[in-house]
């Protein structure tokens, strides 16, 4: 009787987990479908001779479609909480709909006037790098506004087709790998943004200190407006070109759709700076968009890109192999792997042990 009993439950528990991923598919299905449809109307108002291959248009079903599947298996396997799963706060961006429809009368009107230096006349621009004073995808006052800061997350949502974070989650199995054996782990995340990696790292790894850098003090009050209450999280207003922190003092670095938007120089500067912070030994972990030399299956959609938005360092970003770039400024690389619209490039810092004698 007890083992029919323990039969029984087992067979509800595997009801229940197929209940939820059948959920789980679902709504990122018709996200994916619904804000997939929009936005490729939108597109055809920014770029009239927009075309799509139905190649690549397969292509990137299944790479989005393998890229839900990795996000469930890592939820089986243990890696990260569930919890994380349903996280997506679609009623907070459905709440800004009427503010993203005004964004987009005003990106259609800078982009017909070609604006991308309309930023905010109140911001001393003297304070940032000549690259950093764009408006970066048309969007309203580049990185310099509380307004830019509330729109982003809904508008990286609405281009990544209901993905983002679920791109952002694919850091979370190399660098949770790498800490699970340091007690309180030291994790810093350059270019944090709106902080919402820093929130899904720490549901995963809630004893871990982590640190946020960004250059935007706009989002960084946004970040810490978000991640108020949340403990062992502290926030850094700067450069990562020349970041205020010490030598080798993190066990872990991440950085997610950063160096798409940087020169090809400054990639190297970053990554110079990334390399000296981490810890021999330490693991960093980078999410950006794909390139071409591991995505031709979706060239088409990479080379569209920097045509309907304005993105001024992206060509020289898709040919600039992020791992070799990488190997450039010391680390190793351990793995990369595609997922969906984006790359994840694994690398670590190598400690003196490993040299030869």
């Amino acid at each position: 009787m007890a083992a029919t009993a323990a039969t029984m439950e087992r067979g509800r528990l595997k009801l229940g987990a197929r209940w939820h991923k059948a959920r789980y598919l679902a709504r990122h299905n018709t996200l994916a479908y619904s804000l997939g449809l929009a936005a490729r109307a939108w597109h055809s108002v920014l770029y009239k001779d927009l075309t799509r291959s139905p190649a690549a248009i397969s292509a990137a079903r299944r790479r989005l479609h393998a890229l839900l599947r990795r996000d469930l298996q890592n939820v089986e396997d243990g890696v990260y909480p569930a919890a994380l799963l349903s996280e997506f706060p679609l009623g907070d961006y459905l709440r800004r709909f009427p503010l993203g429809v005004q964004e987009f009368a005003r990106i259609w009107w800078r982009r017909r006037r070609k604006a991308f230096g309309d930023l905010p006349a109140e911001v001393d621009l003297s304070a940032y790098p000549a690259y950093y004073l764009r408006t970066f995808h048309w969007q309203s006052d580049g990185w310099l506004s509380d307004r830019s800061a509330a729109m982003y997350d809904p508008g990286v949502e609405f281009l990544f087709a209901g993905t983002a974070d679920v791109m952002r989650r694919m850091v979370l199995p190399p660098l949770l790998d790498a800490i699970a054996t340091v007690h309180r782990p030291r994790v810093l995340d350059v270019a944090c943004g709106t902080g919402r990696f820093l929130r899904q790292l720490h549901t995963a790894a809630p004893t871990a200190r982590l640190y946020g850098l960004d250059m935007s003090p706009h989002y960084v009050r946004y970040a810490a407006e978000k991640l108020r209450g949340t403990p062992g999280v502290s926030l850094i207003t700067d450069n990562a070109e020349s970041m205020p922190l010490g030598d080798e003092v993190f066990d872990a670095v991440t950085c997610i759709f950063l160096f798409h938007e940087l020169p090809k120089d400054v990639r190297r500067t970053v990554l110079g700076e990334i390399f000296r912070v981490l810890r021999p030994g330490g693991t960093f972990v980078i999410c950006d968009s794909a390139q071409l030399g591991e995505a031709a299956d979706i060239e088409p959609f990479l080379q569209e890109f920097p045509q309907i938005y304005h993105e001024p360092y992206f060509k020289s970003y898709l040919r600039d192999d992020l791992a070799h770039v990488a190997v450039e400024c010391g680390f190793e690389v351990t793995a990369t792997e595609p997922a969906f619209l984006s790359r994840i490039v694994v690398c670590r810092r190598p400690a003196p042990a490993d040299r030869d004698p």
